[in-house]
């Protein structure tokens, strides 16, 4: 039986997708994500493949890494594709050497700009942390 290869993440990647801060009896609780006209345009499990994806060079690999199934990789990347302004990634098709896929710039933009939200994000919530001590 083969086992299925393990991605050894990096700290971003063991971040929750809900940033906290808890204060006794209370948590403060955000998380960041950005829908378009068809749900989700990007969010952290979306940017997490999409890094994968540019490590890889594939979004098989990608998926394997995440122990998600190729189908629902592809479909993510379609819907990413799809709504945003440009592609995020660009796919090639198999063939001697095999297929591949990377990363756009727009696509290495939209994670930067994920990431920066993120850190934006939970700036915020600690910074009300002093708020939540009100409520006990």
């Amino acid at each position: 039986m083969k086992s299925k290869p393990k991605f050894d993440p990096e700290n971003k990647d063991k971040t929750p997708e809900d940033v906290s801060v808890a204060v006794k009896n209370f948590t403060l609780k955000g998380r960041i994500w950005i829908d378009g006209v068809d749900g989700t345009f990007i969010g952290f499990g979306r940017v997490v493949l999409l890094e994968r994806i540019e490590q890889y060079g594939s979004i098989s690999k990608a998926a394997k890494s995440m122990e998600m199934s190729y189908k629902h990789a592809w479909e993510l990347v379609e819907s990413m594709n799809n709504q945003g302004s440009k592609p995020l990634v660009i796919k090639t098709t198999g063939g001697k050497d095999g297929g591949g896929a990377q990363l756009t710039e727009y696509g290495k933009k939209v994670v930067g700009l994920f990431w920066e939200l993120q850190n934006n994000l939970k700036q915020f919530i600690e910074d009300y942390k002093e708020l939540l001590k009100k409520l006990n």
